[in-house]
Parts: structure tokens; C-alpha cells; sequence
């Protein structure tokens, strides 16, 4: 049964004034210090801190109360990386002795979140459950919850009552027209609405939801998933609007669509970006508010740093076999968060380096020690270059072969930044044959034809070739390095040698 409603008010929709609560984090497209505080150790809201700090979620809330042609939390697979997919349904209290097993194991995690693979809020009991224990028992981890704002303004005195001060809110229309298109139906008030009316509901109480948290000082990410042909225009009205209603950070997502994840948009064929067309729009938008670009759409019971997922380690039926002392794990998380902290701050001042002690080695055997970040580069001509990085952690330390992901950084008089990250299949793994190999080469070209270096630890004969066929310039000169200081001794590199007073030639671009 459809119910009437009325329609979002002209400042909700439209975007307006600051609302009750004064000036608000998202105000300007940078952060402010109090704000890079609060998020220094938080990989999801702070490019620095992910390449440093691991996050964990938690599956814990299975139940859905809209539906999203993208979304289908039916589908389970070990290896697929993507939000609504898990392969443990856990209680709360099995949550709870899984984030505090991870947090023995894994000291430098210091945040918690819930985020489906349903909904947090429309499992409320569950949820809250598991942040209450967590707040007692390790008040160290940060607790976040990720939601798609239906029931938010009822659940926004529980959030302030157990501190969760980051809130995930994913908002992919301001305009009911452009919300049919994507949520086809919402649970609301014990029946199910339908179309525009439902869309119209959802984009009400999201906004609703976020000038109530704003006002309480929670700082709030809004997630927006980007469609192809359905809000790819709207997203900049979309950012505009939910800065001036107090969120500070806006990460714009592509939309992950196959037939054989058995969404509507999958067996319906609608595309999924293209990486040019992704930061076309986040460039779009990142003039309102400031955008994240390190986002890796991770699963909703993910282990481990951004871009890896170590999960399989912390199964139930290991986590029963683990001996899990809090109290004691305690000091050891308080050394290599505290270092990794001052590793950070040392950068951001481009002072010397601590010296990384042997906790911080226990923790992360990748790390290496960082120099001074040189992000300016002192003559000022130059155009603009793309290098895609095989990282890990910050650092140039991955094998072409290995690498699962790469990330895009643009490089210019003005700087390093980050674009985004591009996943890709491994050239050395589980090619069986000559021609499997070939083909997995061919296409991570492909995927990254329009950048003009390659950055890894090292790189095989072979694909060093093609890769150059291609335009794309490999280099393992900068092995160990930190990223940001490789990729802008490549681009003065290539200043100097009189590379950059042209357009690129020679390659076919994207």
C-alpha cells in the first residue's frame, strides 16, 4: 500500500542556510586543525591515516528498510570486495570478541564500524548492543556507523549517548525525480512505499538526519554512489546541499554493477563509470566540500588496512581458539599508536623522522622510515602528469606483478593528489597459462592507459616493455620510498629533462 506524503521542504532539497547550529565543518574545501584531530587516526575519513591506521567491520545487521538497484545482500563471495557482501552473520557478542581479537592482532586498528550489510539503524537493537559492550570494554577504538539516513533522526540521541562522533551517510540524490531512478521502494512506518513518494520520504529524513548530527558536533561523511546517466549530473547539487547542511567530507563512489552480482542495475545492464568520467565528477563537486578519493567500497565485514582484507584470519571458529587479553594488548596499541601519530605530525611539518621502534616493526613489517613529504616543487612551469603507484602503507612497495590495486596521483607545479585507486587482477597470480597472463597485462594497460608513469618496487622484463609500448613509463627507481616524495621526484625528473612544456604524445588515451 502507497501512503501520501508531503513533499521535502524547499530547504532541504534545494540547500540554504547553515541551520541551527552555526558554522559547520564542511564550510571550505579544506579542514580545519580541530577537524584533522578528530580524524588523524581514522583511515575511511583521512587520506593520511589510511595509508598508517586499519578499520574492521562488523556484520551485525542484517535487515534493509529501503532497496537500492545496486544492492543485492544476497550475494556472498570470499572474494568479492564490495558494500553488502559478508561471509559471517554475527551476534553482538560475537562481534565484540571479534573487534577485540582483531585489536590484539592488529594494534595500529583503531576504528570499529557497522555497516550493513543492511542497515545499522534498521537493526538498532544489534547495533547499539555492539557499541555499547565496545564503549565499556576497549574505549580506545573510535566507533563509527555507516547508514542510509532513513531512520536516522530517531536513532541520533543513541548515537551522542555512546559516542559515536563519525557518521557515514549515503546520499545519492537531493531530488525525489532522481530517487525513484535509484531506490525503487523504503519500509516506512510499517508499510511500503513506493517511487517517488518513497524517494521523497528518504531524501527528507536524510537531511533531516544530518543537520541533527551536524548540530551535535558528529562529524559526517555522505557517500554517493555514482550512476552513469541517473545522477551524474545532480552529484554537485548533491554535494552543495549536504555541505551547507553540515557534512565536511564527500566521498563519490562508482557504482559497482555485474549481471552475475544479481542487482537490478547488473542483469539490467547499466554501466559502471569510467575512471575519467569518476573524477570528472569528483572534480565537480570538490569545490563545495572536500572529497575522498581513497575510498575502496570495502565489505561489510572487512579486516585490515584500506585495500586489504584480512578477514579470513579472524573467522568465529578461529577467533574460539585465540587468547584475547585486552588490558595487556593495551600497551602495545598505545606505543604504535602514539608513534605512528608522531610519524604523521613530523611529516605534516616536514621535520626529521622518528626512528620506528620495534613495536611499530611488530605490527606492520612493511613500514619503512619516512622523509620530509616534498610536495613543492620549486620551478613553477609544468603540465600536469598521471602516474598510477603500486603501494602499500604509504610507501612504493609492491611488485607490478602483485599489485591488486594501484592508486592515481596527479603531479604539478601545485603539488601531489591523490585521484583515486584502480583495481586490477595480478599479473603473477593465478594465470595458468602464457596467454592467461598476456591477457591479464592487456588489460591492466587498459585500465591505466591515460597515466604516464608506472611507480612499482620492481617490475618484470616483459611488461616493462608493453607497458612502454603503451606510454606508460615504468619505474623502479623509487622502491621503498614514500609515495608522494617518488611521485614528485619523478615529475621534477621530468620538468628537467623538458618533458612537460608539451601534451603527451604517443599514447592512446582513455
Amino acid at each position: 500500500m502507497d501512503l501520501p506524503v508531503n513533499e521535502p521542504s524547499p530547504r532541504v532539497v534545494a540547500g540554504g542556510g547553515a541551520g541551527s547550529c552555526g558554522a559547520r565543518p564542511g564550510q571550505s574545501g579544506g579542514l580545519t586543525d580541530a577537524i584533522r584531530a578528530r580524524i588523524e587516526d581514522h583511515p575511511c575519513y583521512s587520506e593520511d591515516a589510511h595509508h598508517h591506521f586499519a578499520r574492521m567491520h562488523v556484520a551485525v545487521a542484517p535487515a534493509c528498510n529501503i532497496q537500492c538497484h545496486y544492492c543485492n545482500r544476497k550475494y556472498d563471495c570470499a572474494n568479492e570486495s564490495r558494500p553488502g557482501v559478508v561471509s559471517e552473520l554475527l551476534t553482538a557478542d560475537q562481534a565484540v570478541r571479534k573487534t577485540l581479537a582483531v585489536a590484539t592482532r592488529i594494534p595500529q586498528m583503531s576504528v570499529l564500524g557497522i555497516a550493513g550489510p543492511g542497515d545499522p539503524l534498521a537493526n538498532p537493537e544489534r547495533t547499539f548492543e555492539v557499541f555499547r559492550q565496545l564503549a565499556q570494554k576497549a574505549p580506545d577504538i573510535k566507533l563509527c556507523v555507516s547508514t542510509n539516513g532513513l531512520m536516522l533522526p530517531r536513532h541520533v540521541e543513541d548515537l551522542c549517548r555512546y559516542h559515536i562522533d563519525h557518521v557515514t551517510i549515503t546520499i545519492n540524490c537531493v531530488d525525489p525525480d532522481v530517487g525513484a531512478r535509484i531506490h525503487p521502494w523504503i519500509f516506512w512506518q510499517n508499510r511500503r512505499v513506493r517511487g517517488r513518494q518513497a524517494a521523497a520520504i528518504l531524501v527528507e529524513q536524510q537531511q533531516l538526519g544530518l543537520e541533527m548530527l551536524s548540530a551535535r558536533g558528529i562529524l559526517v561523511k555522505v557517500n554517493s554512489v555514482l550512476i552513469p546517466g541517473v545522477n551524474d549530473a545532480h552529484l554537485p547539487e548533491v554535494s552543495r546541499v549536504v555541505r551547507a547542511r553540515g557534512a565536511f567530507l564527500h566521498n563519490v563512489m562508482p557504482l559497482i554493477a555485474r549481471p552475475e552480482h544479481g542487482t537490478f542495475y547488473g542483469v539490467m545492464g547499466q554501466r559502471s563509470p569510467q575512471p575519467v568520467e569518476l573524477q570528472a565528477v569528483q572534480d565537480a563537486c570538490s569545490g563545495d566540500m572536500k572529497m575522498m578519493r581513497h575510498c575502496r567500497q570495502c565489505r561489510a565485514d572487512a579486516v585490515g588496512m584500506l585495500g586489504e582484507d584480512r578477514g579470513a584470519e579472524f573467522t568465529l571458529d578461529r577467533i574460539e581458539t585465540m587468547d584475547v587479553d585486552y588490558e595487556a594488548a593495551m600497551a602495545v596499541r598505545r606505543e604504535v599508536r602514539a608513534e605512528i601519530a608522531a610519524r604523521l605530525a613530523a611529516r605534516r611539518a616536514s621535520g626529521p623522522t622518528p626512528a620506528v621502534s620495534s613495536a611499530v616493526l611488530r605490527a606492520n613489517p612493511q613500514v619503512v622510515r619516512f622523509h620530509s613529504r616534498a610536495t613543492k616543487p620549486a620551478a613553477p612551469a609544468g603540465r600536469p602528469v598521471l602516474m598510477a603507484v603500486a603501494a602499500r602503507n604509504g610507501v612504493v612497495a609492491v611488485h607490478f606483478g602483485h599489485a591488486r590495486e594501484f592508486l592515481i596521483y596527479e603531479a604539478s607545479a601545485a603539488g601531489c593528489r591523490l585521484i583515486g585507486h584502480r583495481r586490477v587482477e595480478s599479473h603473477c597470480a593465478g594465470a595458468e597459462s602464457c596467454g592467461e597472463a598476456e591477457s591479464v597485462l592487456a588489460r591492466t594497460i587498459e585500465l591505466l592507459v591515460d597515466c604516464e608513469v608506472l611507480l612499482c618496487a620492481r617490475i618484470g622484463y616483459e611488461p616493462w616493455g608493453q607497458l612502454a609500448a603503451a606510454g606508460i613509463q615504468p619505474n623502479g627507481e623509487h622502491a621503498m620510498q614514500a609515495v608522494e616524495e617518488a611521485v614528485m621526484a619523478v615529475w621534477q625528473q621530468m620538468l628537467a629533462a623538458g618533458k612537460l612544456t608539451v601534451a603527451r604524445t604517443g599514447a592512446r588515451r582513455a
